[in-house]
């Protein structure tokens, strides 16, 4: 999908230098509206969560080996990715708040965001067994570029299980790293599928990975970013259509109704709003993932969190200041761009993410384009 697709690659110090290559030139992917998938709503500039100013991303994608499981030497299918609510250079907290759909998964950092309400410093997302790496190397680079707000940090690093594909075990994400993905952030287009935390994960029996979308409302941009580790085939419903069930070309893993796998996501606005409406705006996630079928599971790790770059010095203010909001009547169209954003960026992780073939030879197929056009077409949902 990508113009400049990775090579197999180890996690060393040559890995880390050709991704940072790959991460400065140019590249195109094949997009859920490029297919004629019809969505609702106005986007912003990218389609991404970068729409919202400010906000950079920044991803590490982790490919190496292939055949028998040997733990500590992979197959390798990990990678991390991060997002910055200002940038790399701003330190400025800003507002936020979070929602557990379904526990069975691990967020940091969100008793001080509940407590506070405030977000300080960047969101990461990598797999299950790396949280705790990836949390220290986010302190590191906080402490060592002079970040810190308080004398400890408290950062915001989320999961998903990449266990089917990846030497997870092994733990191959190092904190140099996160440092690479930090610095490697930019705002503009965001690579999307089998990139970054999304390296290794599987959406409704398909690949699947990492996915973005924005919408325009009022004046404001709302945006989501997944990393989608879901559903059974069957269950996968795009625009209204029940493509799960019809496309039935491809062998599917865990297609026994189980359902199993998790999803972050984080929504991101300009829009002023308060800690209390953050989590409401992160309560509405769930109806994105409804759209797209899944319903959340005892297996699930559903984990949602919301900022706001409004209200700038808010965070580290040392006198009262005074904050903008929007009325609680207003929220409405603000509600329905997230839930709508979600359900795209969930959709354009399964359509950017490509075949892939990890531990022990197992083998994950991409989301079959022409066969998706097929179905919607087959449903009058084809957008002409």
């Amino acid at each position: 999908m990508y113009g400049a697709r990775p090579k197999t690659v180890g996690p060393c110090a040559s890995a880390l230098l050709l991704l940072t290559l790959l991460s400065a030139q140019a590249f195109t992917q094949t997009r859920a509206r490029g297919l004629g998938v019809p969505f609702s709503g106005d986007t912003g500039e990218h389609n991404a969560i970068t729409d919202v100013p400010g906000v950079e991303v920044g991803h590490v994608t982790l490919i190496d080996g292939e055949g028998a499981l040997a733990v500590g030497k992979g197959p390798v299918r990990t990678g991390v990715s991060v997002i910055l609510p200002r940038g790399k250079e701003d330190n400025d907290p800003v507002f936020a708040g979070w929602f557990s759909l379904n526990g069975n998964g691990e967020m940091t950092g969100t008793a001080w965001v509940e407590e506070s309400g405030f977000l300080e410093g960047p969101i990461a997302i990598t797999n299950t067994h790396s949280v705790g790496v990836v949390r220290d190397a986010v302190i590191q680079w906080q402490s060592e570029n002079g970040k810190l707000l308080q004398p400890w940090s408290l950062p915001v690093v989320a999961e998903t299980y990449d266990g089917y594909l990846n030497d997870i075990n092994g733990f191959h994400v190092k904190n140099a790293h996160v440092g690479e993905a930090i610095r490697s952030a930019r705002s503009g287009p965001v690579k999307e599928g089998g990139v970054g935390g999304g390296t290794g994960m599987i959406c409704y029996g398909f690949k699947g990975g990492i996915g973005t979308a924005s919408r325009r409302v009022d004046g404001h941009i709302v945006a989501a970013m997944v990393q989608a580790n879901f559903g059974n085939r069957e269950q996968l419903t795009v625009a209204g259509v029940p493509v799960g069930r019809e496309i039935r070309s491809s062998a599917a893993p865990w297609d026994d109704g189980e359902a199993l796998g998790s999803i972050i996501i984080v929504i991101a606005t300009d829009a002023p709003m308060l800690p209390h409406q953050l989590k409401r705006l992160a309560r509405r996630a769930s109806m994105g993932i409804a759209r797209t079928g899944g319903t959340s599971n005892n297996g699930s790790g559903d984990l949602f969190i919301a900022f706001s770059t409004a209200n700038p010095g808010a965070g580290t203010s040392e006198v009262a200041s005074e904050v903008s909001m929007l009325p609680n009547g207003s929220l409405t169209p603000i509600f329905r761009a997230t839930v709508q954003s979600v359900e795209e960026a969930i959709v354009n992780a399964l359509v950017a993410a490509e075949t892939m073939t990890g531990v022990d030879g197992h083998r994950i197929e991409a989301l079959p384009h022409e066969e998706l056009r097929e179905v919607l077409d087959k449903y009058n949902r084809l957008s002409r």
